[in-house]
This record gives structure tokens, C-alpha cells and sequence, in this order.
């Protein structure tokens, strides 16, 4: 059997976002943020999203593209505290915000890509984290229900992919992409680098190319990149 080629453009990568989407955005920080895809889809103009991504980043950088352009309406994270554009939106009114804990927020995702319904945990017990959460109680201890999180699309930066979408990460990038990549109905990637197939060792795959639908190699990277130092 032949595997498919996934390689595309980035705009008929973007094409299918639609309005009201959920959309997970890989990234620790910087590394592993897919700034290309998020531009692009500045560009496609989708409204009235639900982002999930580990952070804000900072302001003119990453999806506070997103922000700016009044694209987002809803936003599951960790943390706002390095994007003082994102705080002001929340206070505002103008974006919801969901706040997680950081393991918690990996773990929801991942336990969307294994197929479950939540996971049960007692970080948050007895904080705002918890307001509004079920609790259940298992021998003799309190837990509370997080729901698995899925997105309509995820959007994914590997440093190599081949051409089936076989996958590779460097350092950091390999926290939330992989985990989001099993996550998505559809999985669009940006790459530094796409190699013919076999191009990647099996030992060296992060995310297997049967989760990913396209691939987009990047012909430069822009200077929001720029501190990613390898």
C-alpha cells in the first residue's frame, strides 16, 4: 500500500476552520508554537473561537495575534501572566477564560486523545480551580471530575516531518504537541523540515503520521522563532 503524500499549502491547510471552532495550539512558550499557522489563520479569519494552548505568550507574539484580532472568545490556558493584553481582555469582559493547572491541562488533553470521558484528580480541591466542578468522593478522599478536552483541529509545530506526516520534536516543543496532535479531529503541522518517507528514524517519530491530516514546510521562520536556541 501507498502512503499518501499530506504536504499542502498553508492556505488550503487553514481552509477548513470554521467559525465557533475548537482549536488546540501546541506550544511551551515558544518552542513548539506553530507562528506561521497561527498567522495563517489571522489571515483566514475564523471568529469565535475556543482556543487551548498552555499559554498566552506575550504580547505581539503568537495567539495574541488572535486576540488582537478579535477572533477569540474563549480561551482554556495555565497562565495569562507574560501577555498584559490577554489579562486586559479577561477583565474586560471580552474573552472567557478557563484557567487549569498545568498537569492537569496535559492530562485532559491527553486522556481526549485516549478516548476517555475525564480523569479524576485533587489538585484544586478546596480552591477557585474547583468552582462549579463535580466532586467524587473514592475511598474515603474527594476528587474532582475533569473532563478529557478534544478540538475540531489542532495546530502543530515539528522541527521534521516526512511526507505521511511522521513526526519529530525538539526539546520543550514535545510537551503539548504530541499530546494534541492525539487530541484533534483534524492535525495540521508546521515544519522546519520535510524529509521523504523513512527521511525520520522509527526510534526518532514523536507523533506516528496516522494523527496528522497536513503538512506545511516552512520556508523561513520569522523572528517570533528567533528565541528558540538549539
Amino acid at each position: 500500500m501507498r502512503l499518501p503524500d499530506k504536504t499542502c499549502t498553508m492556505e488550503e491547510a487553514i481552509f477548513g476552520i470554521r467559525d465557533g471552532d475548537t482549536v488546540m495550539i501546541g506550544g511551551f512558550g515558544v518552542p513548539g508554537t506553530p507562528m506561521t499557522l497561527i498567522r495563517a489563520l489571522v489571515d483566514h479569519g475564523a471568529r469565535d473561537l475556543t482556543l487551548i494552548k498552555n499559554d498566552a505568550n506575550e504580547p505581539g507574539m503568537g495567539i495574541d495575534h488572535l486576540l488582537q484580532s478579535g477572533q477569540v472568545a474563549r480561551l482554556i490556558t495555565t497562565h495569562l501572566g507574560l501577555n498584559s493584553h490577554a489579562i486586559g481582555l479577561m477583565n474586560s469582559g471580552a474573552i472567557q477564560v478557563e484557567f487549569n493547572a498545568q498537569g492537569i491541562l496535559a492530562e485532559r488533553i491527553r486522556a481526549g486523545g485516549a478516548g476517555l470521558g475525564a480523569v479524576l484528580s485533587d489538585i484544586g480541591i478546596g480552591t477557585e480551580l474547583a468552582a462549579g466542578k463535580q466532586v467524587v468522593e473514592m475511598n474515603g478522599s474527594p476528587y474532582l471530575v475533569e473532563p478529557a478536552l478534544r478540538a475540531d483541529v489542532a495546530l502543530i509545530h515539528a522541527d521534521r516531518a516526512d511526507l505521511f506526516g511522521n513526526l519529530a520534536y525538539v526539546g520543550t516543543a514535545q510537551n503539548f504537541n504530541p499530546l494534541m496532535a492525539m487530541a484533534a479531529r483534524r492535525v495540521i503541522v508546521e515544519a522546519e523540515a520535510v524529509l521523504p518517507l523513512g527521511g525520520i528514524a522509527a526510534n526518532d517519530v514523536h507523533t506516528p503520521g496516522v494523527f496528522v491530516d497536513h503538512v506545511v514546510e516552512l520556508e523561513t521562520l520569522s523572528k517570533e522563532y528567533a528565541v528558540v536556541q538549539r
